[in-house]
């Protein structure tokens, strides 16, 4: 398995929260009031085609910057942050009173990043990325639902966002408690059910113990993956190269994030 940090080297500069205005491709009215009641703006492109300056920057901040605007610019940003986050040399970026002001009018998010509910593994922190930068959805063990599929259609299809990171982590509590009903044969309670049930057809049956549960946390962050690779309109985008859906995983016991094949 490669690492993002042997993978995509290379910071790069720190990228500005805004990215320049975007041409409407039209849409329906739906589309419309949708975009218009999720991001306040009146309206915010669809497309989301090279790296554009930024409009605005604060002041103080120096010219303005690209934002990433390809699928491999945004992994190099991802890959940037979370080293930054391993060093301890965090930069907790676009938090300022002037970024703020800007976000409260329209958001340009970069990333989409599908993870776990776990406390000790959120995105913003593990990649070292602030206000206005990703649009993260967050269910145990990554599971998906049309809630979850709609949120990340969202992301894509009406702000053009051209990364979707599904990230698991090191020592998932919703694969343990898989993996520990399927041995036990134990019904969960309430909704907890349904998490087990989506996991299920992916426990490494191959390893026992500790070993059969970390195999799994990669084979479900592979299978949400192809999951949402095979929805027709993210593949259409994924043909012609404006989206890449990628498996990730977080360890916990180095604050690596490296990229599964």
């Amino acid at each position: 398995m490669n690492s993002y940090a042997t993978s995509h080297r290379g910071t790069g500069p720190e990228p500005h929260p805004v990215a320049g205005s975007r041409p409407s491709t039209g849409g329906t009215v739906r589309r419309t009031l949708l975009r218009t009641a999720l991001t306040g703006a009146a309206a915010l492109g669809a497309g989301l085609g090279a790296a554009r300056p930024a409009t605005a920057a604060p002041a103080g901040s120096g010219p303005a910057e690209p934002r990433p605007g390809t699928p491999d610019e945004a992994l190099r940003e991802l890959a940037a942050g979370n080293r930054r986050w391993r060093a301890f040399r965090e930069r907790h970026p676009h938090e300022n009173p002037a970024i703020r002001r800007t976000l409260a009018t329209a958001q340009h998010p970069f990333a989409v990043v599908l993870g776990c509910i776990d406390s000790r593994v959120p995105p913003e922190l593990v990649f070292d990325q602030g206000l206005g930068d990703l649009m993260t959805v967050r269910t145990a063990g990554e599971v998906l639902d049309e809630a979850v599929l709609g949120s990340v259609a969202y992301g894509v299809l009406e702000l053009g966002i051209p990364l979707v990171v599904v990230l698991g982590h090191q020592s998932c509590g919703a694969v343990r408690a898989a993996v520990t009903a399927e041995q036990s044969g134990e019904h969960l309670p309430a909704h907890m059910q349904y998490l087990v049930d989506q996991i299920g057809p992916v426990i490494d049956h191959g390893k026992e113990g500790d070993a059969r549960i970390d195999a799994t946390v990669s084979a479900n962050v592979r299978l949400v993956r192809s999951r949402l690779a095979a929805e027709p309109e993210l593949a259409a985008r994924i043909g012609t190269g404006k989206l890449a859906i990628v498996g990730a995983r977080y360890e916990l016991t180095t604050q690596a994030v490296h990229r599964l094949a």
